[in-house]
């Protein structure tokens, strides 16, 4: 494991042993016929996207899809030579970049390709692009009745290869139906493609959910996310792929206090001490990640048992309730998200206390939360 080079008391830990068997465990799913873009965007969904992509990487991932042209830029310039798919739409003054650094640009719209073309005619490049199909997403992407035309208009653009053309499911965890109909539609764009003589290399519409429980859907390349972090978009769907959760979010006991029955904690007064207790606070808030929305309701692991967080969730600091019997002392490692002696605290767990969703959770863990990187064998 890394040196920890920081004074701050509170840290994310990121097993990238853990997201290298995640995608081992994809890739046996899918099988080997199928490629896997990884989604790295969003910081890695709060892991760290130069290292998690440095080490996916190295085993051999086949894409890295970025959400911003800055994203795929830092992954160029730390080195990372796997293909990057940048996977919001081209805008124009993106396209120095795009070309300059083999950045794979989504198309969405003509304007834009043919901007972009007529930059590459002066480049002397041919640029390999993806299009988006708005099958029921109802965001980025050219609507599926309208997909085949405007492919065919590309195919005129000399200088753009269709590379790729894809489609994204809004509900693949939730609504079976829907996404079959999605399915569906994205065949029909695909034929319809294939009669004017245009045979894109990969065919994607697979995220965690849909790579998971929709095989139909798995096409030549599938995008996980979620699944390849080791949190599951749905906790049905534990039985069919074991994942490794990556990361654990850890801090240490910066301060006890005991206190008499009767004293309120922390902002608001929301807790009132039932008994004489301990009080032990936390260098960690809101600002590093831990939402407000856990006050009152959520737990820590302190020497393999669980306490429970008291009062309001500050911005820097959050209290726990330790009590007066255990032998818990300043400088005591605190688990937030992670395991220790047996005992898990799962990032889905937090998603639902506060009624959100566990990405959220993973991408609230702020960039003033130092990353520490370790690689279980």
């Amino acid at each position: 494991m890394e040196t920890l080079k920081t004074y701050r008391k509170t840290w994310a830990e990121v097993d990238l042993g853990a997201i290298a068997y995640n995608f081992k465990q994809i890739k046996k799913k899918v099988g080997p016929q199928v490629k896997i873009l990884a989604a790295v965007k969003a910081n890695a969904y709060g892991h760290g996207l130069v290292a998690v992509s440095r080490h996916l990487e190295k085993s051999e991932i086949d894409f890295l899809g970025t959400s911003s042209v800055d994203e795929a830029v830092n992954l160029r310039k730390a080195g990372i030579k796997c293909p990057i798919l940048n996977l919001s739409n081209l805008l124009i003054d993106e396209i120095e970049p795009i070309i300059k650094l083999k950045i794979i640009p989504v198309i969405a719209e003509i304007k834009i390709a043919r901007a972009l073309n007529k930059k590459a005619c002066a480049y002397r490049k041919e640029i390999p692009i993806h299009v988006k199909i708005d099958t029921g997403m109802g965001r980025i992407g050219v609507w599926h009745r309208e997909a085949g035309t405007f492919i065919k208009n590309l195919k005129s653009l000399s200088n753009l290869i269709i590379e790729g053309i894809y489609t994204h499911f809004p509900s693949a965890e939730e609504d079976r139906d829907f996404t079959f109909e999605q399915i569906k539609r994205f065949n029909l764009v695909v034929e319809e493609v294939k009669s004017f003589g245009i045979w894109p290399k990969y065919l994607h519409t697979a995220n965690s959910a849909a790579l998971i429980v929709h095989k139909e859907a798995h096409f030549n390349l599938v995008r996980p996310g979620l699944a390849l972090y080791g949190v599951y978009p749905n906790s049905k769907f534990q039985a069919k792929l074991n994942l490794k959760p990556a990361l654990s979010l850890k801090t240490r006991i910066a301060y006890i206090k005991r206190v008499s029955r009767g004293r309120s904690i922390s902002y608001a007064r929301t807790f009132f001490i039932k008994r004489a207790s301990r009080i032990a606070t936390l260098p960690i808030g809101y600002a590093d990640g831990y939402s407000h929305l856990l006050s009152n309701k959520s737990k820590v692991l302190i020497r393999g048992k669980f306490y429970p967080v008291v009062g309001t969730v500050c911005m820097d600091q959050t209290m726990v309730d330790i009590g007066l019997k255990d032998n818990i002392k300043v400088g005591d490692e605190v688990i937030l998200i992670g395991s220790q002696k047996g005992r898990t605290i799962k990032v889905e767990e937090l998603a639902r206390i506060c009624h959100t969703i566990p990405y959220q959770v993973l991408c609230w863990i702020s960039s003033r939360v130092p990353r520490v990187y370790k690689v279980i064998v």
